[in-house]
């Protein structure tokens, strides 16, 4: 028997043995009683989002969301990185020793030895608060338009490195790592997931040429949310179990440990996630942590990355109220001008209240971000906006619905020419 068809029969005999009625259960859930008894007879298949919400409620311990939930390539063994091989956006060490050269003619800046020789020299200060500037308006434009500015930038200094003696080397290699990072992160946004692995791995050779052992660790932390976004639970834990290493600094341990539990919470280990969420927890408000070299490795502008991930995964978990308190208290700690941020936990927020059943709150969270949407457009963002479409649909008799589904429409309709 396929999964599929197991899944009815589970579903009864674990709501039978609550001792629950099918109408109890489905006032429980904020689903349709009629919908519920397809599923259990078979005659409708149940979501992810159904399965979650099932097996949160019946303590199923992620037995439900196994029936069906397509198992994925595991990419913790590093096929992902070959699949992607060399390409347009590598620098690579060969190329280290010619990229860039032309655009800083192009641009009247001097190259040669004396070009980072000293520390007094304004060269790269000025790419270390360009890095920031991006970075910042990285939160309010289009990865698209972001991306071939980040690519040059990219190459430009790594070819300044190239250049530098070697006591000057190193900086730069640095920095050039993490101009490569995050044009990673951009190359995900704009939904280029082998262009995103590509720059990661690359950021990763930079910074061990530049001397530091540890952002290739962080390396696998973002091939983490690659296959996190791509429904990879096992993947997504297993990457991030490699970064957690005791050797490594507090910030990527605790990053990493964020990802190991988003991964336990796609298959609804509760157990599991909540003892990731907890190590993250610790490891992110440490000292050491919260004082570390700048600029910051991962998100910037979330003050307490492990609390707004509690709120992530417990949506995962299928506790959306829990998910929901959690999400609006730290929603508002966000700052205004992270428009990119606030449209990504926005939307979580927004699906949290309406697997809540609380339609009208959700369609008015989402509302007011569809609006932005245009100005910061996101691969990752738009994966929550079709299941929040996806959940709103239950509600085809609500107003607030009817009125939101044409711009959410708008939203995910593919872009043209």
């Amino acid at each position: 028997m396929s999964t599929t068809l197991r899944f009815g029969p589970e579903l009864r005999r674990l709501r039978v043995e609550a001792g629950l009625t099918l109408t109890e259960f489905s006032v429980a859930l904020n689903y349709d009683k009629g919908h519920l008894s397809k599923v259990e007879r078979g005659e409708r298949s149940a979501s992810p989002e159904l399965a979650r919400r099932c097996d949160a409620f019946l303590g199923a311990d992620g037995e439900l969301q196994r029936l069906v939930t397509r198992p994925e390539t595991d990419l913790g063994s590093g096929t992902a990185e070959s699949a992607a091989g060399p390409s347009r956006w590598l620098v690579g060490r060969r190329a280290v020793l010619s990229a860039g050269t032309g655009a800083l003619i192009d641009l009247g800046l001097k190259l040669g030895s004396q070009a980072l020789s000293s520390t007094d020299d304004p060269l790269l200060p000025s790419f270390r608060m360009q890095f920031d500037q991006l970075r910042k308006l990285g939160q309010s434009t289009a990865p698209k338009v972001l991306l071939p500015m980040l690519e040059a930038q990219t190459r430009m200094i790594a070819g300044l490195a190239a250049d530098a003696r070697s006591v000057s080397r190193a900086p730069a290699l640095l920095l050039a790592s993490r101009f490569a990072e995050f044009t990673g992160w951009m190359a995900q946004e704009a939904g280029d997931s082998d262009a995103a692995l590509g720059w990661t791995g690359e950021a990763a050779e930079l910074a061990r040429a530049g001397g530091d052992p540890y952002l290739g660790s962080y390396a696998l932390v973002r091939r983490a949310l690659v296959t996190m976004y791509g429904g990879d639970a096992a993947g997504t834990v297993a990457l991030a179990r490699r970064a957690q290493s005791s050797e490594l600094p507090p910030r990527i341990r605790g990053l990493a440990a964020q990802r190991e539990a988003q991964g336990h919470a796609l298959v609804g280990n509760e157990v599991d996630c909540l003892r990731s969420l907890d190590r993250a927890r610790e490891l992110l408000a440490s000292d050491d942590a919260r004082n570390g070299a700048e600029p910051v490795i991962g998100t910037s502008h979330v003050s307490d990355p492990a609390a707004m991930s509690t709120g992530w995964c417990l949506h995962d978990l299928g506790r959306p109220k829990a998910a929901a308190e959690v999400l609006d208290r730290e929603y508002r700690r966000l700052p205004p001008h992270a428009l990119r941020t606030r449209a990504r936990y926005g939307f979580r927020r927004s699906l949290a209240h309406a697997a809540s059943g609380e339609a009208e709150h959700a369609c008015a969270i989402a509302g007011d971000l569809l609006g932005v949407m245009p100005a910061v457009p996101s691969a990752t963002v738009n994966s929550d906006v079709r299941r929040l479409a996806r959940e709103l649909s239950r509600f085809r008799s609500s107003r607030a619905v009817r009125d939101l589904q044409p711009a959410l429409a708008r939203v995910l309709a593919p872009a043209h020419g």
